[in-house]
């Protein structure tokens, strides 16, 4: 079977060059006569590696020297308590935006560690739009401000940031990091999960500005404080190497590409393409009805019955596009076109939609 276009949320699909680069090097990474699975972290190929990875995503996010950044394990999900544990400093005060179900999960763990502030939600609305905001709720005296930039289940996305203040702006970016530009010092620390944009799932990356770093509370375990990780270049345990190889080199594809400028552009054009064809169409529709609020990485959308939409997920898995059932907490389906899909994968799949559509609408 040839190579399919994986519509995957996560574990998402990669650049085929990075893919037969690593399928080059599996065996003997440039004369080592080992694999990268295979050879010791304080090796120095190995750090020629890790700190390869760390230079170009500074490069390519244009990362200023005073943030860290941090290669750790545990996804997502265990920064929703790392941050709490090292950026609660002084009031033990925090806000949050609750715009989805990763949102409610940040939530909830931050509250084991201090007072969480939920500002604004949209979850009366099914999550179907970032929510407006009102800066009067904002706390003053909070340590930190939490958003999940793009919504990956529900398939929205801030499009403009909240002007925080003094109050460092944390953000969940694990689907759409590198996805389109943005300014890295309007943020107090970025974290995302690789499995989307970066590389394979077993890294994440942590962006962190370095004065937010060293006051983590006491109970903080050490594999848990920033400082720890920094002091030691993310290597105080054994990091997750082959996921850290990889990313090097989807880092490196991005810059080949033009950089995330590029990146970002052509992703534009992609999300452009399929929501026009959804809302072109009188057989689908997109939860998301509001552009501003429209991810262009995860696109969600529904057919008028279940029984459609098996059918549908049926038929496109026999023509070559996979994994486009939607969140089984929402059902429906869902396109999540990150950076290493294809234009022609987008627009194979609108196509099918067309066909589709002609067949089974009534």
């Amino acid at each position: 079977m040839g190579r399919v276009f994986n519509f995957s949320a996560g574990p998402a699909m990669l650049p085929e060059t990075v893919l037969k680069k690593a399928a080059e090097e599996m065996l003997d990474y440039k004369g080592s006569g080992m694999s990268v699975m295979e050879m010791s972290h304080r090796s120095k190929t190995y750090e020629e590696i890790i700190n390869g990875a760390e230079a170009t995503l500074r490069e390519i996010m244009n990362i200023p020297d005073n943030y860290h950044v941090l290669f750790l394990q545990g996804g997502a999900s265990l920064q929703f308590a790392m941050v709490p544990l090292n950026l609660f400093r002084k009031s033990k005060k925090a806000d949050y935006i609750n715009t989805g179900s990763w949102a409610k999960k940040a939530i909830s763990e931050a509250k084991k560690y201090g007072t969480v502030n939920v500002i604004a939600s949209s979850e009366e609305k099914n999550f179907s739009e970032i929510p407006a905001l009102d800066p009067g709720k904002f706390s003053k005296e909070a340590d930190y401000f939490h958003i999940t930039t793009n919504n990956t289940i529900e398939g929205t996305v801030f499009n403009d940031l909240p002007k925080t203040g003094e109050v460092p702006l944390v953000a969940d970016m694990s689907s759409n990091i590198l996805s389109e530009e943005l300014d890295v010092t309007k943020f107090g620390l970025i974290y995302a999960g690789a499995q989307k944009n970066i590389g394979p799932a077993g890294v994440t990356v942590v962006i962190v500005r370095k004065d937010l770093v060293g006051q983590a509370l006491p109970i903080t375990p050490t594999m848990l404080d920033y400082k720890v990780q920094a002091e030691n270049g993310s290597m105080y345990n054994t990091p997750p190497c082959y996921s850290v190889y990889i990313a090097k080199l989807v880092f490196e594809w991005v810059k080949a590409e033009g950089g995330v400028k590029a990146i970002g552009e052509r992703n534009r054009m992609k999300a452009d393409l399929l929501y026009k064809a959804i809302d072109g169409s009188k057989f689908y529709k997109a939860p998301v009805a509001n552009p501003k609020s429209r991810s262009i990485m995860n696109v969600p959308f529904t057919l008028p019955t279940d029984e459609l939409t098996e059918q549908f997920l049926s038929e496109a898995k026999k023509a070559g596009l996979v994994t486009l059932k939607g969140h089984r907490s929402v059902g429906g389906c869902r396109a999540s076109i990150y950076n290493a899909m294809p234009p022609e994968g987008v627009k194979k799949l609108i196509e099918f939609m067309k066909e589709f559509e002609k067949k089974n609408a009534k």
